[in-house]
């Protein structure tokens, strides 16, 4: 074999050793100019770390019941201490991240969902346009906690119920965030070309209209997730979320909430876990909304 063969033979090596150092750069060049979104991001894997092993980075059973053992302080066997009934905060703790990110997640998808197909139908079909949104209307005057709550007072406590209850209070404000996005959109000159066209509403829809809603759809499902924690906590905090039986950090919190002055640590620990997630998610909100929107890209 001649040397220009060889040189042929290694000309096809080059191009999958280079871009590797660019795709370095590029990764680094994004986290320089959206820290927000990297660090929001480092913080929302931890937590989906934590809630996927926890069966093996928690320490106990978190249902074990241990009355022997109540109300220990934290030490190197229980890290954050037990509660009343003897059970390990700690393991509780990290079976709790289980709970708010399916809850804040499924919610986030969910509301987006719905809202984005009740914006879409309000924006473009004017007969039924008023109609749908007085039914938003309706459904955004009452307060989501309010609405959640007396949601989960027709069902029994269950994560599932929990996740319908939210969305349902969530997903009247995505319609209208879409419906004002499709209005705005079907006035621009290529909305108005393909129909004038003869182009079919769906297609429409499809090909001009949703892309352009996905990057404030992107924002609005960021802080749904953070809202849909925060209420998950409060309802279970109450008595009216998920039962006693599956650990989450408002069922954590509500517990040791009578024995704050002397231990506070049992409401101190899932209090944290839940104050970083919902910060890490808002974070995310932040960084989404300063990348995809134009004007403060330019800045940047």
């Amino acid at each position: 074999m001649s040397a220009t063969s060889h040189e042929y033979a290694a000309a096809p090596i080059l191009p999958a050793i280079l871009p590797e150092p660019k795709r370095r750069g590029r990764i680094m060049g994004f986290i320089y100019r959206h820290p927000t979104i990297a660090f929001g991001g480092l913080l929302i894997g931890i937590m989906i770390f934590i809630a996927i092993f926890a069966p093996y980075l928690g320490t106990k059973d978190p249902t074990a019941l241990a009355p022997a053992r109540r109300l220990r302080p934290p030490s190197a066997v229980y890290w954050f201490g037990t509660d009343m009934l003897g059970r390990d905060v700690y393991s509780r703790v990290l079976y709790g991240s289980r709970v708010s990110l399916v809850v804040g997640f499924a919610v986030a998808f969910c509301a987006s969902a719905i809202g984005t197909a009740i914006g879409l139908v309000a924006g473009f079909v004017r007969k039924l346009d008023a109609v749908i949104m007085r039914v938003m209307d309706g459904l955004m005057s009452i307060p989501p906690i309010l609405l959640a709550i007396a949601l989960m007072a027709l069902t029994r406590a269950s994560v599932q119920n929990v996740i319908v209850a939210i969305t349902l209070a969530e997903f009247p404000r995505v319609s209208r965030l879409v419906r004002g996005l499709v209005l705005s959109l079907r006035e621009q000159p290529y909305v108005e070309a393909a129909i004038a066209s003869g182009t079919r509403v769906p297609k429409i829809i499809v090909r001009h209209i949703l892309p352009n809603t996905f990057a404030a759809l992107m924002v609005q499902a960021t802080f749904i997730c953070a809202s849909a924690m925060i209420t998950e906590a409060i309802l279970s905090f109450i008595g009216a979320g998920t039962p006693p039986i599956i650990p989450s950090w408002g069922n954590i919190m509500a517990e040791g909430r009578a024995l704050w002055q002397v231990k506070p640590y049992i409401v101190f620990f899932p209090a944290i876990f839940l104050s970083i997630t919902v910060l890490a998610v808002n974070l995310m909100g932040d960084g989404l909304r300063d990348a995809l929107d134009p004007r403060l890209a330019k800045r940047l």
